[in-house]
């Protein structure tokens, strides 16, 4: 009698284990430049979207990969998301930022998120923003993103593409992702 009671306390104890081991995997991913990439598996993200598209942003006139052409996604801002095969749907020439900032929900502070882009900046300047700058943010890729003021961590002018993929874990397709800098692109086989 006593084996069968304690066998459901050694299998939560694994269980727990294999948590605290997984989540200590992630912590290790870094960017380039040393800076921790957030992990936004478990987080409310808004992985499909209308389609729709900030005022004053233009499609890029020769993006390297044109709409309707597929690329493979060689970034992991999401499970599923790196390895995956996508299908262009959008490419616009503008800025885009990583981001840090605290959800308007509340929770804890999301650092380094990949991106938003100028057209996304509540009354934004002309000029790009440097590292440092504070910035309030109008987009909603994740739940309390839109209205926060968020600590710019780098900038890069670039091509941004607007996908459609399926997940390489599986599950429904994501259509209209944004936003991919064409850097995190490579040529499909």
């Amino acid at each position: 009698m006593k084996k069968r009671t304690k066998l459901p306390f050694i299998l939560s104890l694994v269980a727990a284990l294999f948590l605290v081991l997984g989540a200590c995997s992630n912590s290790d991913d870094k960017n380039e430049e040393g800076k921790e990439d957030m992990d936004h598996s478990e987080m409310d993200m808004n992985h499909s979207s209308s389609g729709d598209v900030p005022e004053g942003l233009k499609a890029a006139e020769n993006p390297t990969y044109e709409v309707g052409s597929q690329a493979i996604i060689e970034s992991g801002h999401m499970e599923g998301m790196k390895g995956a095969k996508a299908t262009i749907v959008g490419a616009y020439d503008t800025t885009a930022y990583a981001i840090s900032y605290t959800p308007e929900t509340g929770g804890e502070k999301v650092g380094n998120h990949k991106w938003i882009i100028h057209e996304e900046i509540k009354n934004a300047d002309k000029k790009t923003y440097e590292p440092g700058a504070e910035v309030t943010v109008n987009a909603s890729h994740m739940e309390g993103m839109n209205g926060t003021v968020a600590e710019v961590e780098s900038a890069e002018k670039t091509t941004v593409y607007m996908v459609d993929f399926t997940p390489t874990t599986g599950g429904e397709k994501v259509k209209n992702h944004k936003w991919v800098t064409e850097s995190e692109l490579s040529a499909s086989e």
